[in-house]
């Protein structure tokens, strides 16, 4: 055995040692690399790659990995029985994903985006279910509250160590709202070793990019870390497609003694993104003439603006105890004033416009999570066991000028964008005051070196107060819900494991914490999914492979109704089943691949709506915005020393704007291209090129009586040329 493992480590190194050469990095500078952080050493650690490799080629599966987005436990994907997605944040800025909806899914399995400015561009689709009641969002294991439908914290990628995307159920997690899945954002954290990286960037439509990174140690306990990114653009479309927005991320880490860290973190976001809500379609297209036009008024605005600040202790009494504690204050400020609704008049030949909208959200989210995990022997095997609590208040207030009147006709082309129209006038409409407090466990049984058992459960107790504060009437409301799962994973060899799993959740009545009386009485939405799966690594570890199974079915589902902005209806029964696989290869030295693919059956089974005074029944129809073909590919070439050149590859299958399914947004696939040359072991020139192709595709879009009226296009084919430098 021991002889095994030095030929295995010195194979390791050789290993290595070619793929730096390849890349174009001095062998000898390794050594120097163990002194200094450079551009890619802390997204490559940890990542489940062979160590040494530049970050640009340790992309990976990482299978080895351990993290927080599927167990509490620390574990490795290879130990977990789910579907797990790490997209390590050096990975997502190489290829070119300044955003967080870009980096998830352009990387991870099955995953797209509904991304609009309604949501905070920053909803998913997964596994035949969409938006942000059912595809939970977490910031550094905390969970982001949904303020009617919207989400827009975290959004850059710069201050992003890495991304954990856990695909299916995970309410015995993170408690409601997580029936399609968990995006978890984990941030940089402070370092005890000198960091200071910078990065410019300039591109078209007028784009340019500021970033730094800042991190080392204050005296001998402590560290920091600062990461400061800007961003703004004139926008592709005009009238009035800019944006521009600022995140700022602090952090001071305290190691107390050697087995307790304290750290104190603030983060900061700042958003004005494009005023834009689509482009009419003219006979069920886009027309050229009309694709860059924006027929938002002159006086739009959008402006998010979130402030969270956390106070984490780690302690580690001892090897087999390890004790955390996180206490949060999350505030966020929102404006909207548009106009978001278009159509094309065949009539009159002009664009109507309707839903003249002003909102404000002020929402105010206060919390603590505390958990504990020991590891012993249970029944004469070895065991790892977590528990603890998660407790919160929420505070929301909602104005607006409901009952968002006003209408206009603008000409296609050539016209006036006027002004906003506010009939109704713009005041408080309700506040809430939302408690949560929920329990939760976890147990890893290891029955042999080869089988483990793995068991969770959750129990959530939210309340909820509502005011209307301009009927002066008021509800409460109090739910329970109870997750739970239980998972096998057998590993034939080392290097792989089989496993099964079965998992509950719930998903919220809407947006829980602005939930409206119409809902008040609806049940919760409630799924069950099962499970099995394989993964593995071969090659030495220079290959990953995943590969999953599963059929999720969930009852009550709450879906809006197309074209009714605020109404939702409750759904009698929808389901999924589907196949995902991914891989991970460094073909050569030179040559590297990651492709993943899902493949999904999504339907409604039981869902009957009354639609002009007749019961119409949607059962077999394909659920709205849900794609069922997804795939990305990632090519790289390590062509010459220190240059680099790649291709990515993202497929979205055709979705629906409406129950009927007579609504389609056509599939599409976009094609993105980057070139980088390390002109020194410190800096790094890099090109981008975004929608190749110039595809006209859809994000999301919007139907009335099953006629398509407008989409939210991608943007069209443009470039980036950056320039990073570690100092």
């Amino acid at each position: 055995m021991p002889s095994r493992s030095i030929h295995a480590g010195a194979t390791a190194r050789l290993v290595r040692r070619l793929l730096l050469s390849a890349a174009g990095v001095c062998v000898c500078a390794e050594v120097q690399a163990q002194e200094a952080v450079t551009l890619d050493t802390l997204s490559v650690a940890g990542s489940g790659a062979p160590a040494g490799l530049p970050a640009s080629l340790a992309s990976g599966l990482a299978l080895r990995a351990p993290n927080r987005g599927a167990s509490r436990l620390d574990l490795t994907p290879l130990e977990t029985p789910a579907s797990i997605d790490v997209i390590g944040g050096e990975t997502a800025r190489l290829r070119g994903q300044n955003t967080v909806v870009e980096a998830v899914t352009q990387n991870a399995t099955g995953i797209t985006t509904i991304g609009a400015p309604g949501n905070g561009n920053g909803a998913f689709t997964a596994r035949g279910f969409a938006g942000p009641n059912s595809i939970q969002q977490l910031y550094d294991g905390t969970r982001l509250y949904v303020g009617a439908g919207t989400v827009n914290f975290p959004f850059d990628t710069w201050n992003i160590e890495r991304i954990e995307v856990l695909r299916g159920p995970a309410s015995v997690l993170y408690g409601d709202g997580a029936i399609g899945g968990v995006v978890n954002v984990v941030t940089k954290k402070p370092v005890f070793v000198p960091l200071n990286e910078a990065r410019a960037a300039v591109g078209s439509d007028g784009v340019a990019r500021l970033a730094l990174d800042s991190g080392g140690p204050i005296g001998e306990s402590m560290a920091y870390r600062l990461n400061i990114s800007g961003n703004r653009a004139d926008g592709w479309i005009s009238p009035d497609g800019d944006f521009r927005n600022l995140a700022v991320s602090g952090a001071v880490t305290w190691r107390a003694t050697p087995d307790l860290d304290l750290t104190v973190s603030h983060d900061f976001g700042f958003q004005e993104p494009q005023r834009y809500w689509g482009t009419p379609l003219v006979e069920g297209r886009i027309l050229e003439s009309l694709r860059f036009n924006n027929y938002n008024i002159r006086d739009a605005k959008i402006l998010w603006q979130d402030n969270w600040t956390q106070a984490r202790a780690e302690w580690r009494p001892s090897a087999d105890i390890t004790i955390r504690n996180t206490a949060y204050r999350l505030q966020s400020r929102r404006h909207w004033r548009d106009v978001e609704q278009y159509a094309f008049n065949r009539a009159t030949g002009l664009i109507d416009r309707s839903d003249y909208i002003e909102i404000y959200h002020q929402q105010e989210q206060v919390g603590n999570r505390f958990d504990a995990a020991f590891r012993g022997e249970l029944f004469g095997f070895r065991n790892e066991f977590l528990a603890g609590f998660d407790v919160n208040a929420i505070r929301f207030r909602h104005t607006n000028n409901s009952p968002y009147g006003g209408e206009s006709s603008v000409s296609p082309t050539g016209y006036d964008p006027g002004l906003f129209i506010n009939l109704a006038g713009t005041r408080p409409a309700y506040a809430t005051r939302t408690s949560q407090a929920s329990v939760f466990a976890e147990n890893r049984l290891i029955l042999s070196d080869r089988l483990s058992l793995l068991a969770g459960v959750r129990y959530d107790a939210p309340s909820l107060h509502r005011e209307d504060l301009r009927a002066g009437t008021s509800f409460d409301r109090d739910f329970r819900a109870l997750g739970y799962r239980f998972g096998a994973v057998y590993n034939p060899t080392p290097d792989t494991a089989l496993y099964a799993q079965y998992a509950t959740a719930t998903d919220p009545v809407g947006s829980l914490i602005s939930l409206s009386q119409s809902l008040a009485n609806f049940q919760l939405a409630t799924g069950q999914q099962v499970e099995v799966g394989a993964k593995g690594l071969f090659w030495g570890g220079l290959g990953e492979w995943t590969l999953a199974g599963y059929r999720i079915v969930k009852d009550n589902l709450i879906s809006v109704v197309p074209g009714q902005p605020g109404v939702s209806t409750q759904v009698g029964q929808q389901s999924s089943q589907g196949f995902e696989a991914a891989v991970s290869l460094q073909i050569t030295p030179r040559w590297r691949v990651d492709a993943n693919l899902a493949l999904l059956h999504a339907q409604y089974d039981d869902f009957s709506q009354t639609v002009g005074g007749a019961v119409v029944s949607y059962a077999g129809r394909q659920p709205i915005d849900v794609p069922e073909r997804v795939a990305n590919l990632w090519l790289n070439y390590a062509f010459a020393p220190a240059w680099e050149a790649r291709v990515g590859v993202q497929y979205v299958g055709d979705t629906f704007s409406d129950f009927g399914n007579t609504a389609r947004r056509p599939d599409y696939a976009l094609v993105n291209l980057g070139l980088d040359h390390q002109v020194t072991p410190a800096s790094r020139l890099s090109l981008r090129v975004y929608n190749l192709l110039d595809t006209v595709y859809a994000v999301s879009g919007n139907a009335v009586d099953g006629i398509g009226t407008n989409w939210l296009l991608g943007r069209p084919r443009s470039f980036e040329v950056a320039y990073a430098v570690s100092f």
